[in-house]
């Protein structure tokens, strides 16, 4: 049975771009002329949190390639070809995209770059199409699914047994027997303002907080008044999207010191991290005339000048730091060298074409879009645990009420949520169709 709190499926996957994280040498890859392996992809999962969840990460590289197959076997449509361009919303229907920080240093120092962003076959948003896709394959597997049931609390029996629901549709409560286990997937906490000011209290008014109305953590609280276990709830993904156009990575990052602090050809999420952790939040975008192009989703334009030592007075940067940070950057540009951040060399070119100008990339003045990564602490099947690494006996979860694999903000890509969801929300769905029946005093 399945319980949605809306008048229809799917939440916030449903609206979006419709991209899934998955590599190892899927069908895409290859016909692309792309070379990946599980072994390679995890090496570079590994990178993307200061805290990764081994047993999961591995999990998920090893059956990449079959989870894509299941998918393809539902109907799910993926072109074999490729989106070169460096983007932030993938306007086309190509199977691929370079969607995380597989390029950028130093992540490629530890893995072989390959692109692992599978969209699905569809121009623009392409969500909607996964999500009927998999919708007809519930409705196929004879699921009971009842639309507008607002799950109010999970009922709790014997020994702390996850024992069942009660559900409010239609005006009434009900209550509701799971003999098998309760599958929490009610998405994060995005737009719960009290959750958000508790365990992130520094995006608050700063960022724009993006998902979709039901992102208000019900699900894990739900899941932590069973005992469950919340981890990484202060994690996040946030994005500065400074690109398209991509001739902006050209231009450099600077803080209020006039220093830059990140490899601007990092992903849109990486950055984003980056700058909203600069002193004051205070960063510009430095572009000159050859680089320069307004970026698509809006940004101010801080300040111009025909000199560096101009636009730097302009900003009111302390005298000379501005101007030596081009400096060095131009004779290393003009040398094919990165030397503090190893920038790509199809990205590296001398700012030396006045005039010269300053975007407004500040955080809380600059359009900062961020989403919840925190969630209950679950086993790769999706067993909730409790604070003592207990699990909660008929108790699932799966999504971003889980913490999955996307887990850090400065190593999230785009694919990792609805990968991460679709991955393991089956592993859990089978555990739980697997678990023993409860039938307390032969009820």
């Amino acid at each position: 049975m399945v319980l949605e709190r809306a008048s229809g499926g799917g939440g916030t996957t449903a609206i979006a771009a419709g991209h899934l994280y998955l590599g190892g040498g899927t069908r895409v890859q290859k016909a692309c002329g792309f070379e990946d392996s599980a072994d390679n992809m995890f090496d570079y999962i590994m990178q993307c949190a200061d805290d990764p969840d081994e047993e999961k990460a591995r999990l998920y590289c090893d059956r990449s390639v079959e989870h894509f197959d299941w998918l393809v076997s539902l109907g799910v449509p993926f072109k074999d070809s490729i989106y070169e361009q460096r983007c932030l919303m993938q306007p086309t229907d190509d199977g691929l995209i370079w969607s995380g920080n597989e390029k950028a240093w130093p992540f490629r120092e530890k893995a072989a770059p390959a692109p692992r962003g599978h969209k699905v076959a569809q121009e623009d948003d392409a969500g909607p199409l996964l999500f009927a896709k998999l919708h007809q394959a519930v409705e196929a597997g004879g699921a009971e699914i009842r639309y507008d049931a607002s799950v109010l609390t999970l009922v709790v029996g014997e020994g702390g047994r996850v024992a069942g629901a009660i559900v409010r549709q239609d005006g009434r409560e009900q209550a509701i027997r799971a003999r098998r286990g309760v599958i929490l997937c009610a998405g994060g906490f995005a737009m719960n303002e009290s959750m958000v000011s508790r365990h992130m209290p520094h995006l608050v008014g700063r960022a724009e907080l993006i998902g979709n109305p039901y992102d208000d953590g019900a699900g894990i609280q739900m899941g932590m008044a069973a005992r469950g276990a919340p981890i990484h709830m202060s994690e996040y993904h946030i994005t500065l999207p400074f690109y398209p156009p991509a001739s902006l990575t050209r231009g450099i990052l600077v803080n209020a010191q006039g220093q830059r602090f990140v490899n601007e050809d990092s992903y849109h999420g990486r950055v984003g991290e980056a700058a909203c952790r600069q002193p004051g939040g205070s960063v510009y975008l430095i572009a000159d005339d050859a680089c320069f192009g307004w970026p698509e989703m809006g940004f101010e334009l801080a300040e111009t000048a025909e000199t560096i030592a101009e636009l730097e007075a302009a900003l009111g940067l302390p005298e000379s730091m501005l101007q030596h940070t081009v400096e060095v950057y131009n004779r290393g540009a003009r040398q094919g060298v990165d030397p503090l951040f190893h920038k790509q060399d199809e990205w590296l070119a001398p700012l030396d074409h006045p005039p010269f100008a300053a975007l407004e990339c500040s955080f809380g003045k600059a359009s900062y879009m961020a989403f919840t990564l925190g969630g209950l602490h679950t086993r790769p099947d999706g067993e909730v645990l409790t604070t003592e690494g207990r699990i909660v006996p008929g108790l699932f979860a799966a999504g971003r009420t889980a913490c999955g694999i996307p887990r850090s903000a400065s190593g999230y890509a785009s694919g990792t949520c609805i990968g991460d969801a679709t991955f393991f929300g089956r592993l859990a769905g089978r555990a739980a169709a697997l678990a023993t029946p409860w039938d307390p005093a032969g009820a």
